[in-house]
């Protein structure tokens, strides 16, 4: 029976693949995604104004100097080969932060952007922190910081490390505010 040998072949490519490092997913290998800045930028705003065009929401300006805070970010998280917010002023003064990472040569830029956009199905529109469905507010907060109303610049880069890409957005005035809504 042909069925058999299928099985077993299925069963031993499965087996045998590698296992990704904890929290990163493992992707198939395919041809890397077209990059550069331009590219970038338009991706990222793109898929931000999107997002907030659906909801009546102003559309977001590019800004090189968030881009560069972001890049300089990016540069450390390649460094390390591990993501972490960096560290900001409280206040007003600080900048909203939306982190990625995956598999290197893996995602085109579009595609980082639609896993925080993805997040709008865990949220709510109540008042910080309590805007997700389940409770964790680490569920919807990429997705809340896209479209906080009072937001109007992002800035993004993104870096290669070793074995993943890290793309860092920044935004001006940062949302998630406590005790404010998104809109």
């Amino acid at each position: 029976m042909v069925v058999r040998p299928l099985v077993a072949l299925i069963l031993v490519v499965i087996l045998s693949a590698p296992v990704g490092a904890a929290g990163v997913e493992w992707r198939m290998r395919r041809p890397t995604p077209p990059r550069d800045a331009n590219l970038l930028r338009r991706d990222m705003l793109d898929a931000h104004n999107r997002a907030r065009g659906e909801l009546g929401l102003a559309p977001l300006a590019w800004s090189p100097g968030l881009a560069v805070a972001a890049a300089r970010h990016a540069r450390e998280l390649a460094r390390r080969g591990r993501l972490f917010h960096a560290e900001q002023p409280a206040g007003r003064a600080g900048q909203g932060e939306n982190l990625f990472s995956g598999t290197r040569g893996g995602y085109a830029y579009d595609e980082m952007v639609r896993y925080w956009l993805a997040e709008r199905r865990q949220f709510r529109n109540a008042p910080s922190p309590r805007f997700s469905r389940t409770g964790r507010w680490q569920d919807a907060a990429h997705y809340v910081q896209i479209v906080w109303r009072d937001t109007t610049e992002v800035g993004c880069a993104m870096e290669p490390g070793q074995a993943e890409d890290f793309l860092v957005c920044r935004y001006s005035p940062r949302g998630e505010v406590r005790g404010r809504r998104a809109y």
